[in-house]
């Protein structure tokens, strides 16, 4: 049984899943220069959650960043390569989703890129639906935005 677990930002396990993740990004972008705005850090991440194994590997991670008094962003959604499609990417993102109706947060937006059709899929299955690039994605042409309404 899996169970997810709000970590700091500088979690080891946090940090080695999201270097995965943008090891990934680079390969599939080409390079490392594939996202717009700022990164996420330590000072800016309101939640981090980790997913782990039974024995304690780290599986998943998600996060989110709040945008103003009613919305939040979904921040570094990652589910390692061995892990994917057992459900922790849908598990990760509703406990993300609570986490946000809990801090009175009825909206989150996220950005995904136009090299990521399974993250694409994930967010529309998920009742997420594609809006106008905004904040600092606005112009950029690798990236795709999605909001929900919680």
């Amino acid at each position: 049984m899996t169970t997810i677990e709000e970590r700091p930002w500088d979690d080891p396990a946090g940090a080695a899943l999201r270097e995965a993740q943008r090891a990934e990004l680079d390969a599939r972008y080409g390079s490392g220069d594939h996202e717009p705005g700022a990164a996420p850090s330590a000072a800016d991440i309101d939640l981090f959650l980790v997913a782990l194994a039974p024995d304690g590997t780290a599986l998943a991670c998600g996060a989110l960043r709040r945008l103003d008094a009613t919305s939040a962003e979904i921040k570094r959604m990652y589910v390692v390569p061995t892990s994917r499609g057992q459900g922790l990417a849908t598990a990760v993102l509703r406990a993300l989703e609570s986490a946000a109706v809990t801090r009175g947060w009825t909206t989150l937006r996220l950005e995904t890129g136009t090299e990521q059709p399974e993250a694409i899929r994930f967010y529309e299955r998920e009742g997420y639906t594609e809006i106008p690039l905004f904040g600092p994605y606005a112009g950029s042409d690798l990236s795709v935005c999605y909001e929900r309404t919680l």
